[in-house]
This record gives C-alpha cells, structure tokens and sequence, in this order.
C-alpha cells in the first residue's frame, strides 16, 4: 500500500468520524442551546428604542387624620395580642 492510499483511507475515516461526532452532539445540542434573540437579530437604533415617557401618578399623601388611625388600630391590635399571650 503507497502512502498516498494510507492518507486517503485516514481522510475517509476522519470524515466519517466527524460526521458521527455531529450526529451525537447534535442530539444534545438541542437541550443546550441559548435561550433568547441571537446576538445581532434585530438592529437597535438608539433614538428609537426609547419609548415615550409615561405620566407618573402623583404620590398620595395619607392625611394626619388617617395616619392617626392607623396607629390606633396597630396599637389595639398589639394590645389585644400581647394580653393573649399572657392567657
């Protein structure tokens, strides 16, 4: 056997080996493939990717009033727990 068929077989057999190695890995590729866009899919232009502004909704405020009772309720509430734990 000349040393160009040796070469020639070793070739063959790499092909063939290559394409089972990509058959085997192709199987398990699917389950690690990225998740998302692919990098340059979609051309961003910065002057529009910025949506307009929505209006912020203004602060509410709670009244002196409101806060008071508040207070009162959370006062009586712990009151009542404190003395249950005593039962």
């Amino acid at each position: 056997m000349s040393i160009g068929n040796l070469i020639s077989e070793i070739d063959a057999e790499i092909v063939r080996l290559e394409e089972a190695r990509a058959l085997l890995a192709g199987a398990s590729s699917a389950a690690a493939k990225k998740r998302g866009r692919p990098a340059g899919a979609v051309k961003v232009v910065k002057a529009a990717a910025k949506p307009a502004k929505a209006a912020k909704k203004a602060k509410r405020t709670l009244s002196p009033e409101g806060r008071a009772r508040i207070s009162a309720a959370a006062k009586a509430r712990w009151a009542a727990k404190k003395k249950a734990a005593k039962k």
